[in-house]
């Protein structure tokens, strides 16, 4: 394929028509050519179709096919481990590109390269929490965050199944999927595989905040200043916690809503006598709480 048609790739679209002499003009070539040019195209899978008539012309169906990648070794190298680390990720919305680039572009790969490729895969892994539920839904959910559209939705919560109608502002993945949604007049945090059924629906909403801005906006919620004290240990630890990462001397500071300190006095517990509540007085109540209940377990 020469670069003449690689710009044609680029330049038909599915809302626009292109004549051969339009093309052709474009390029400085003849007509003839152009048409070689568009055969050539047609016969690589290139889904064009012409229209007859006065206003008729070139134009490719909807979701075309892009002109191809164009990678040097290294950057070959470099997408299959990227490739290789999302194929980790449970549910990927769009994860079907896997498999087709395996199929496609990795087909005509050059010997050479195709045996670095298998060689690096085999000397790096990438380990991820087991998948509970398998989520169809990943997918959906993007494309309704995407067009800021309403998705109807059937989703399990401790109460049971319950439907809804929210809006997606889009998906975050922390060992699983999640759907930060507006709900009637505020945005609730859904679990993507805890919805059994979603379907978008005709509405729009167009002021909806963008995911980036709904995580980076201030806590909201009612909230207390928390001390937690580490010993060394615990502090290693924590430094490879997401929740704890920002331990400094042995200390952490910052702020938690009342609503996750329950949350929060369960994730404590994995550091046993490595940390201690110093404020607020209600997290260390909830930690005693659970030591208690767990030591229930081993009376006799």
């Amino acid at each position: 394929m020469n670069k003449r048609q690689l710009t044609i790739m680029k330049m038909l679209e599915p809302n626009r028509t292109f004549t051969a002499s339009e093309l052709a003009g474009r390029f400085q070539v003849s007509v003839r050519t152009i048409q070689r040019d568009l055969d050539k195209l047609q016969e690589i899978g290139f889904p064009l179709y012409s229209e007859p008539g006065r206003y008729g012309g070139y134009r490719v169906l909807p979701n075309r096919l892009l002109p191809p990648l164009q990678l040097n070794e290294n950057e070959a190298l470099g997408l299959y481990l990227m490739l290789h680390y999302f194929q980790q990720i449970p549910d990927l919305p769009f994860g079907e590109i896997r498999s087709h680039l395996a199929e496609n572009y990795y087909a005509e790969l050059p010997d050479s390269t195709k045996e670095k490729i298998r060689t690096v895969e085999e000397r790096v892994a990438f380990k991820t929490s087991p998948v509970l539920r398998k989520n169809n839904w990943t997918t959906v959910i993007l494309q309704a965050a995407v067009e800021q559209k309403e998705l109807l939705i059937t989703y399990e919560s401790a109460k049971g199944k319950k439907e809804s109608r929210v809006f997606p502002l889009g998906l975050y993945f922390d060992q699983s999927w999640y759907m930060p949604a507006l709900n009637k007049d505020k945005v609730l945090l859904y679990r993507a595989d805890r919805i059994h059924f979603a379907e978008i629906g005709e509405k729009k909403e167009d002021q909806l905040p963008t995911l980036s801005e709904w995580m980076n906006q201030p806590e909201r919620r009612p909230s207390v200043e928390t001390v937690l004290a580490f010993t060394a240990e615990g502090e290693r630890r924590a430094k490879a916690d997401p929740f704890f990462k920002d331990v400094s001397d042995g200390h952490w500071r910052g702020v938690i809503p009342y609503e996750e300190l329950a949350f929060t006095a369960s994730q404590l517990l994995a550091y046993g006598e490595h940390v201690k509540v110093l404020e607020p007085e209600e997290l260390a109540v909830k930690v005693k709480q659970h030591y208690v209940e767990a030591l229930k377990q081993y009376e006799q």
